[in-house]
């Protein structure tokens, strides 16, 4: 089992989110889809440790109060094993772009992030970011393509 977390990083006043489009990592199952910004823990790292520094690695940006949206299990996601996600938002932060190893940043009018090519699943959780309620959810894909999905509000 895989624990990682997904952070996305708004600019409130601009109206954006800051994504990733993940085309510079070699064998990456990401190639191609536009993501927020995240990756696996490292030994002994709480949720919140992990998506600052992640969020650091990966694009310069030193975040702070991030705030827990929601958590998600993926079985099987890359065919092997269960991905387990924390999902985060962060609108406090400092700093400058770099650039990513993974991909090219770009900060993406709200309005046009479903226009983006991203996993199928993510244009559904992503609508349950900021509702106000936490959500713990399973998102079932079979060899990358999406299967179904379940979800409780809390």
């Amino acid at each position: 089992m895989k624990l990682a977390t997904l952070c996305y990083v708004k600019d409130v006043k601009m109206g954006t989110t800051l994504m990733i489009h993940r085309t510079k990592k070699a064998n990456d199952m990401h190639e191609g889809k536009w993501n927020g910004l995240g990756g696996k823990f490292e030994p002994g790292e709480t949720p919140e440790e992990c998506v600052i520094r992640e969020v650091w690695e990966e694009s310069g940006l030193k975040i702070t109060n991030p705030r827990l949206e929601g958590y998600i299990t993926f079985p099987a996601f890359d065919d092997i094993e269960d991905w387990n996600v924390f999902v985060f938002t962060a609108e406090e932060f400092t700093g400058e772009l770099i650039e990513s190893k993974e991909g090219y940043l770009h900060w993406i009018p709200d309005s046009e992030l479903f226009n983006l090519n991203l996993w199928e699943g993510d244009t559904i959780f992503m609508r349950w970011i900021g509702g106000g309620k936490f959500f713990s959810a399973k998102f079932i894909y079979d060899k990358g393509a999406f299967q179904s999905y379940s979800v409780v509000f809390y």
